[in-house]
């Protein structure tokens, strides 16, 4: 009977064996992905039928397209028309669940995501597209007084702050306290903060004309301010010198070379870029911060060195030191690429295109690893050598306001009306969906003739307390 026993308890074990052999090579790899932003996005999309199970996290619920989040937040778009939910975006995708939830730990040991619920992910691929956040450069208690703009609720936020200014200045007796309220100070002369600024001004003189009786919003002032010599410091200079004399025609006064020292309530205290003229405190109402990023805090959760900004430094397939399994891309990434002499090695900057090429890159690097044979694995590749993450860069766009922007093309140079044009349908190609094309085609064609913004809307009540000017 023993013996019998412990043949029928061999047959038990070599079945289950067998069995867990069989249901390990039907199960398919697990593709993590962190961030639906452009680089998640992309990723996820150049793996559609990949023989893989991939699994989208994201703290909202749905894909933005940011280079005009500005344009909601000065009230000339509705959110829905630049974006998308993830869900309705990836439904197609039979390999794709689409999870909303936010981060809280990754273990590279044991290949799992821990999520704020208390869930764990395990995974056999991670690719990390956090994206990025606001950085006030060791000063974090000046977001309270000047948000910047990275999410839908920042925009919304900072929309009531401007629609609020003016109606501020509309009920409050005090000159003075007008003249701040009718103050609007951009901090960083990049594309975000020359695209703010020349909105901002277009509202004042044209949107909300003849709407007011006791004020003038044509009187309000729209400060830019940079630290370095020229705005759009990326451009070449002349296409920024440019770009500064259409913001000066629009009736944005623009300031270089000074530097912010100080915000707090009502007031921005800056000096100029030596120092030697002391400091100036501006009365200002509303406050933007597009001085600067930094890489999303979850960077550090991959336990990596970090640069300045805190972005993870990757090796030419976007993978991080010792994990041939995990890619960081986006604005997360410190990444390097190939310039067109095939030698020289540059930073990849943090655009959206460069995102979107990073994630195809590394849903490719996941597809050729796959056809990999079994047990092998992708040897780390530095940036310079063939196969390597190549950033093609197809120019950069900024736009200043009504029929003034700058296009730079690499081999073409163009500023003024035709290349507002240029940069309204290359926008208008880029974003999510027919219908989000079309309705924004249509608001835009709308807003252009009749210099009418309708997004108006203020859904919170107006401040308990009037601004004040005088210091406790």
């Amino acid at each position: 009977m023993a013996a019998l026993a412990g043949r029928l308890d061999g047959q038990n074990r070599r079945m289950s064996t067998s069995n867990s052999s069989k249901g390990s090579l039907a199960a398919r790899p697990r593709v993590l992905v962190i961030g639906c932003g452009f680089g998640g996005l992309a990723a996820t999309r150049a793996l559609v039928g990949a023989p893989v199970d991939i699994t989208v996290i994201d703290r909202s619920n749905h894909h933005l397209f940011q280079p005009l989040l500005y344009q909601v937040a000065t009230a000339g778009l509705s959110a829905p028309s630049i974006a998308a939910p993830i869900r309705h975006m990836l439904r197609g995708q039979r390999n794709v669940t689409v999870l909303m939830a936010e981060v809280k730990g990754i273990d590279r040991q044991q290949r799992q995501v821990h999520l704020a619920d208390g869930q764990s992910l395990g995974y056999e691929y991670l690719i990390v597209a956090a994206g990025a956040t606001h950085s006030y450069f060791g000063r974090d208690e000046w977001a309270t007084h000047a948000p910047g703009l990275k999410t839908l609720q920042d925009a919304f936020a900072l929309r009531a702050r401007v629609l609020k200014a003016f109606e501020q200045a509309e009920s409050s007796p005090d000159p003075a306290q007008q003249r701040a309220c009718l103050s609007f100070v951009v901090i960083g002369a990049g594309p975000t903060g020359v695209e703010m600024a020349g909105t901002l001004a277009e509202i004042a003189r044209h949107t909300l004309k003849n709407e007011f009786r006791r004020i003038d919003p044509a009187s309000a002032r729209v400060l830019l301010l940079e630290g370095s010599p020229r705005v759009l410091q990326a451009l070449p200079p002349e296409l920024s010198a440019k770009a500064a004399a259409q913001l000066r025609a629009l009736g944005v006064e623009v300031r270089t070379g000074c530097r912010v020292v100080g915000i707090d309530a009502g007031e921005v205290e800056v000096e100029t870029g030596d120092g030697t003229v002391g400091t100036e405190r501006i009365p200002a109402r509303t406050v933007v911060w597009a001085a600067g990023v930094a890489a999303s805090p979850l960077g550090r959760m991959l336990d990596m060195p970090l640069d300045r900004a805190g972005r993870v430094h990757v090796d030419g397939r976007l993978n991080i030191p010792r994990h041939p399994e995990v890619f960081v891309i986006g604005d997360l990434a410190a990444a390097q690429s190939r310039q067109s002499d095939g030698r020289t090695l540059k930073s990849v900057p943090g655009v959206s295109p460069a995102a979107k090429q990073m994630g195809a890159y590394a849903a490719s690097q996941i597809l050729q690893s796959l056809r990999a044979p079994q047990g092998q694995v992708l040897p780390p590749l530095p940036a310079d050598a063939p196969g390597a993450f190549r950033y093609r860069d197809y120019g950069a766009l900024a736009t200043i306001g009504r029929k003034a922007a700058v296009a730079d093309l690499g081999f073409l140079q163009f500023s003024g009306y035709f290349a507002w044009l240029f940069w309204l349908f290359v926008h208008i190609y880029f974003l999510i969906g027919f219908r989000n094309r079309l309705v924004v085609l249509m608001d835009w064609a709308w807003a252009y003739w009749s210099f009418q913004r309708y997004a108006r809307v203020v859904a919170e009540p107006v401040d308990a307390e009037p601004l004040s000017l005088t210091k406790p």
